[in-house]
């Protein structure tokens, strides 16, 4: 197999990892990245294996959270509750998701709507964090969420259908906004990638399992490991990083590389499939 093609699938896992669980939006970066290395392997199928890696991440991360919650399962109040928030949060986004998923990924998937997301979402962040210094937070642990709290979070999942906008920006600002503490809002964000990512992933299988094929295993394999291997480091550095930090160097990074490409664009410096 071609080594270009493999550092390419190895680029686009590490990517894929750091940016699924920071407020940057992963999808949009792999369309940029992916449209300026020209990378053209079976999108589709290598795109499901390296989100299917940096999901895994959060698992391995939060692995005694996951095994308390399935070994307590209808016996813990608490484990109950966890559970349900995390059902009312999945639904909305899966439902705008599976009536309108066609429709987004045909006028929106493209740089240029991902570079405009960019720079719309890092003006959000900086609006949210100015807010939040000015009031005092009202849920201070994931498992005080309250099935209303989930449903808020749930509901601004929708905006991250949008390529650019970011699953994780959307679902911590969304909760911030609605008075989750930072840091509540960040490892909720992370619980509910797994069951949203994985029932994507399902999805994306049983609809494309027909591309796959034995020529794409090496790169599935690069793209796999460097997205798990990006997302754990991402996770544990996100968590150490807002206990005593904000969102706004991530609000800063988006309108720049926002910026930036939209510029390349206009100068015709890049021609980006737009």
């Amino acid at each position: 197999m071609d080594i270009l093609i493999l550092f390419k699938a190895l680029i686009l896992g590490i990517i894929e990892g750091l940016t699924e669980f920071l407020p940057i939006s992963s999808t949009g970066h792999l369309i940029v990245f992916g449209d300026l290395l020209n990378f053209h392997s079976n999108g589709k199928v290598f795109e499901i294996a390296i989100q299917l890696g940096a999901v895994l991440a959060v698992i391995f991360e939060y692995r005694q959270r996951f095994t308390h919650v399935i070994t307590n399962l209808g016996r813990d109040k608490t484990v109950n509750r966890f559970v349900l928030n995390l059902a009312v949060a999945f639904v909305p986004a899966a439902v705008v998701g599976l009536l309108f998923s066609k429709q987004i990924k045909h006028y929106l998937f493209n740089p240029i709507s991902v570079a405009t997301m960019l720079i719309v979402g890092g003006l959000i962040i900086l609006w949210v964090e100015k807010r939040q210094d000015a009031k005092t937070p009202e849920v201070l642990k994931v498992d005080d969420m309250r099935p209303i709290d989930a449903l808020v979070v749930g509901c601004a999942q929708i905006c991250a259908l949008v390529p650019g906008t970011s699953r994780s920006g959307s679902t911590i600002m969304g909760g911030m906004i609605w008075g989750l503490e930072r840091k509540v809002a960040t490892e909720f964000s992370f619980f509910l990638a797994v069951p949203m990512m994985i029932a994507a992933t399902g999805y994306d299988v049983l609809k494309h399992y027909k591309l796959f094929t034995a020529q794409d295993i090496g790169l599935i394999a690069v793209g796999f490991v460097a997205a798990f291997a990006a997302g754990l480091l991402a996770v544990k550095a996100l968590l150490k990083f807002v206990a005593c930090k904000n969102y706004v160097p991530f609000a800063y990074y988006r309108i720049v590389f926002g910026g930036f490409i939209l510029l390349t664009w206009v100068m015709g410096w890049v021609n980006w499939n737009a």
